[in-house]
């Protein structure tokens, strides 16, 4: 059975202004500025002031996060480089409610990665705006989707999607399935891939 609605997509790990040219041809609805040190894709917040500032303003931002200090988090928000947190560490519901206490205006993402249904019950129950299952942080990797089939809530879906699988991976999601996550799935040799991030798009709206 087709899906109604065409999940929301999500380009990660945007770093260039090349990218952002990409990204406003080809108009996904977000875009994540990963902020986590030590990352390959990591950028400063001045590279993502530019960078936003050269986005088209109908894609939302989503600043990537590894157990930063809230206020930091909150800092990037009040600048008005990111729309969205993306909580990709181990950060709690106490991180979660000291959040929104500085930052009420700002959304928040959970990352969540699905090895059991232990892990499924945690997503379900968390007090995030929006949940993200993934199979590892930043792995690269696909995940049992039958882990979700009865997952309860909007999420996004991401882990190891590409061009080549992302309708088979729609098709086997459940119903809730609300947004597509990808990152090195829409790369060349570590450069974000204009090909394919088009391709990505296309065989996405196969699956509706």
């Amino acid at each position: 059975m087709k899906r109604i609605d065409m999940p929301k997509i999500k380009f990660c790990g945007i770093r260039t202004l090349k990218d952002v040219r990409s990204v406003n041809e080809i108009r996904p609805d977000y875009v994540g500025f990963v902020f986590a040190p030590g990352r390959k894709r990591t950028i400063g917040i001045e590279e993502a002031a530019k960078l936003k500032a050269s986005l088209d303003p109908s894609i939302r931002t989503v600043g990537v996060f590894v157990d930063e200090d809230p206020e930091n988090v909150a800092a990037i928000h009040n600048t008005g480089i990111i729309d969205i947190a993306q909580l990709h560490g181990e950060e709690d519901e106490v991180y979660i409610t000291n959040l929104r206490k500085i930052a009420p205006n700002l959304k928040i993402m959970k990352a969540f990665v699905i090895k059991s249904d232990k892990d499924v019950i945690s997503a379900e129950g968390s007090s995030a705006d929006m949940v993200l299952l993934d199979s590892g942080k930043g792995s690269g990797k696909t995940f049992d989707l039958s882990l979700i089939r009865d997952f309860q809530r909007p999420f996004f879906l991401a882990g190891g999607l590409s061009p080549e699988n992302i309708e088979e991976r729609i098709l086997e999601a459940p119903d809730t399935l609300w947004g597509l996550d990808v990152s090195s799935g829409i790369e060349t040799d570590g450069e974000k891939d204009p090909e394919k991030m088009k391709a990505f798009m296309k065989n996405a709206k196969k699956a509706i």
